[in-house]
């Protein structure tokens, strides 16, 4: 396990080291007004107005004192519309952090009001009603759509956002402890 986390950690250092020039990096990328609509797999602001960011190392701390929800928000695939009768559709597990709830797909930027409603529902579930209760967003790296949740729930009045912008990546790199989930809401 070991040597897996330093193949992984040094194939990250390549990468960034081997970026071409003029590729945006995360402190090029100026926080926008609005929600990401389209591109979800981009580089990342490094702020969020309204929110604290933190790093893996802060996220694993956060983690450990048990008192903050932590919410997975990558999305899922949804079933085919034209599935034969005959086909068993199984959700896709997703592995994520310990103790996460995933709610998918409340992270895109224009979302329908049922996903509002569901989104609203959610949070005010995992948080006891109480808006001050510290809630933690994340996808993985380089995912806007853990950004667009987060700044939703700002708007949805939580005082205490955080945003993870590394995600689940940044997480399994450190070999933070993981498990296997599916879905909140089972999308149709």
């Amino acid at each position: 396990m070991q040597a897996r986390r330093d193949i992984c950690r040094l194939l990250l250092a390549v990468t960034v080291i081997a970026l071409p020039c003029g590729m945006l990096r995360a402190e090029d990328v100026a926080e926008p007004g609005d929600y990401r609509m389209s591109h979800f797999r981009a580089p990342v602001p490094d702020t969020l107005k309204g929110a604290k960011v933190v790093t893996s190392e802060q996220a694993f701390d956060i983690w450990k004192t048990g008192n903050t929800v932590f919410v997975d928000v990558l999305p899922q695939a949804p079933k085919p519309d034209k599935l034969p009768k005959n086909v068993i559709w199984r959700d896709k597990p997703r592995i994520t952090i310990k103790g996460a709830a995933w709610l998918p797909n409340v992270g895109f930027g224009k979302l329908h009001e049922t996903m509002h409603e569901f989104f609203s529902a959610e949070l005010e579930t995992l948080t006891g009603g109480n808006k001050s209760k510290p809630v933690l967003f994340y996808c993985l790296l380089d995912c806007w759509m853990s950004w667009n949740a987060a700044k939703r729930a700002v708007e949805y009045g939580y005082k205490d956002v955080t945003w993870y912008p590394d995600g689940t990546d940044g997480w399994t790199l450190q070999d933070y402890p993981t498990e296997s989930v599916l879905p909140k809401f089972p999308i149709k």
